[in-house]
């Protein structure tokens, strides 16, 4: 069934993120969210789709979430609320990747399928792929997100950062990989390293270093034609490994 939920919360940042977080572990999926001010305080609307027999669970845990003052909740019928997901985005990560191999044939449909959502809704992108993360087997969770997360960061390099001229890897990694990594986490840098003190990738059921999405962003906005020849991105602490932040290398 497809629900729409109106939230309203007293602050925005990390709202988004957790209640999506609540939306997958009721085993719902969230097709598309919309957040705004208003005089209630933040309002987030989102669409969900899940079992009939799971409302009544995501109702209560929504409800009683620290983040959420009040919400409604409405289902949707068949139609074109129904279908806000699939509404073409302005522009979409095309730049094929260099650094790793494509996943399988039917991961590949999924995912040409969801970089056009990635790239409608950016930087807002995690719920999505923490989805796709939940639905991966073990052996295809690492190369299928650091796939995705290199097209996503050639795409976000040919957007933001193409008219720039060539830079050293030193250079890039400051005036590229960082400001783009602040967009969607908080991010800095430690000597020639690039710490992420909150991926969402990290405590969820497995242990040792997760944020694959993160280190093939890192490789598709610094490697490849337009940049480092050979750069290899390492994730050398984690979170999920008992790190406190999240620190990633670059060799070439």
């Amino acid at each position: 069934m497809d629900v729409e939920f109106r939230v309203v919360a007293d602050r925005r940042e990390g709202l988004l993120l957790a209640l999506g977080q609540t939306v997958i572990a009721c085993d719902f999926t969230l097709l598309r969210q919309r957040m705004l001010s208003s005089n209630e305080g933040v309002v987030l609307t989102m669409l969900v789709r899940g079992p009939d027999s799971g409302l009544l669970q995501l109702e209560e845990r929504l409800g009683t979430h620290p983040l959420v003052r009040s919400f409604e909740a409405a289902p949707v019928l068949d139609g074109p609320a129904a279908r806000l997901a699939e509404s073409p985005p302005r522009s979409t990560p095309t730049t094929t990747a260099t650094h790793a191999a494509a996943p399988s044939p039917a991961d590949s449909r999924r995912i040409e399928t969801l970089l056009p959502q990635l790239a409608r809704d950016y930087p807002n992108i995690f719920i999505p792929l923490l989805v796709l993360e939940h639905d991966l087997t073990p052996e295809q969770r690492e190369p299928t997100l650091h796939y995705i997360g290199q097209r996503v960061g050639a795409w976000v390099y040919k957007r933001d950062f193409a008219l720039g001229g060539h830079l050293a890897l030193g250079d890039a990694v400051r005036h590229i990989a960082l400001p783009a990594m602040r967009q969607i986490v908080q991010a800095e840098l430690h000597g020639e390293a690039l710490a992420v003190k909150n991926s969402p990738f990290c405590h969820r059921g497995t242990h040792g270093a997760c944020c694959h999405f993160l280190r093939g962003l890192l490789g598709g906005l610094l490697g490849g034609p337009h940049g480092t020849q050979g750069l290899r991105v390492i994730e050398h602490q984690c979170r999920n490994a008992g790190a406190d932040s999240c620190s990633f290398e670059f060799h070439a």
